[in-house]
């Protein structure tokens, strides 16, 4: 891989960790179902200016758009809105990788090596510890909503991968059409026309830029970046960047809402980390690197 298109997957992964924080300060203006569908409707302006034919079949689309909107990011963002900190939130939604591996080797056949299952293992401890360091109550509710979150997002990936499409930058913009109206139903109910009103009538400048920052960075150029990456390299190529998306998550929050981790947090942060890493990147990949050969090329 290029260094060009090597900085292009770092700039997604700074784009989507900081992007938690962004997450928290729009929260504090929209209640998490209305903002949700908020940035799913904006993210599908788009289709104004993009033109050709659907980029999957409808039904596919409908169930991306359900998994990934609605539910995905339904989950994260009450999650987050109920107590759950930027840093880990962006920490904990990595286990979108070794579930999707699960699945995987469930609906596709594609069975984790032993050495994978290795990596699963070691970040699934992490999780754990991560969730049995919070308090009863709301905090770990938040913590089993990201956890589910992090599995809809893992359903999704297969969903979008039997999609077949090839245009993903208009397929993300298809598939933003759908949240909208049923997470705009779901606020209707769980959050009140009262909480609505008064979210779209004063919202702060924090709130609005934050809606557009999640509308468009993260989403639209996010994916549109990370789909462009994949349709040029193997996934066993590109994924291993999303690996950085922790820790920019988890030093933006420090920087930016001062949120501390316990030495603990840090113990479950760490195991989270290397898990993953054991997990998708190629093996002996780390040996090269230490021996100074730098080259990314997948391994066998």
């Amino acid at each position: 891989m290029p260094l060009p298109h090597i900085l292009l997957a770092l700039l997604v992964t700074l784009i989507w960790g900081v992007n938690f924080v962004v997450i928290k300060v729009g929260l504090a203006d929209f209640p998490p179902l209305l903002f949700c569908a908020l940035r799913f409707a904006l993210a599908a302006l788009p289709l104004l200016f993009l033109r050709g034919p659907m980029p999957a079949p409808f039904g596919r689309i409908v169930q991306i758009g359900l998994l990934l909107g609605v539910v995905k990011f339904g989950l994260l963002f009450v999650g987050m809105h109920l107590g759950m900190p930027a840093g880990l939130s962006s920490l904990v939604l990595q286990g979108q990788v070794f579930f999707t591996l699960l699945i995987a080797a469930f609906f596709l056949g594609e069975r984790p090596s032993p050495r994978a299952l290795m990596g699963l293992a070691l970040a699934a401890l992490g999780l754990m510890l991560i969730g049995f360091g919070r308090p009863l109550g709301d905090s770990l509710l938040a913590f089993l909503l990201v956890v589910a979150a992090a599995l809809a997002w893992a359903f999704a990936n297969i969903a979008t991968k039997l999609a077949g499409a090839t245009d993903m930058l208009r397929l993300i913009c298809w598939v933003s059409l759908i949240p909208p109206l049923p997470l705009l139903a779901l606020s209707w109910i769980f959050e009140g026309p009262d909480a609505i009103a008064a979210a779209l009538a004063q919202p702060s400048w924090g709130g609005i830029g934050a809606l557009l920052y999640i509308a468009f960075l993260a989403t639209t150029l996010g994916f549109g970046l990370w789909s462009f990456l994949l349709q040029r390299y193997p996934a066993s190529l590109v994924t291993p960047f999303a690996l950085a998306v922790p820790v920019s998550g988890l030093l933006s929050g420090w920087l930016l809402l001062g949120e501390a981790l316990s030495p603990a947090g840090w113990l479950a942060c760490v195991l989270v980390f290397v898990g993953l890493a054991i997990t998708v990147l190629p093996k002996g990949a780390l040996p090269r690197l230490f021996s100074g050969n730098n080259r990314l090329t997948p391994g066998p």
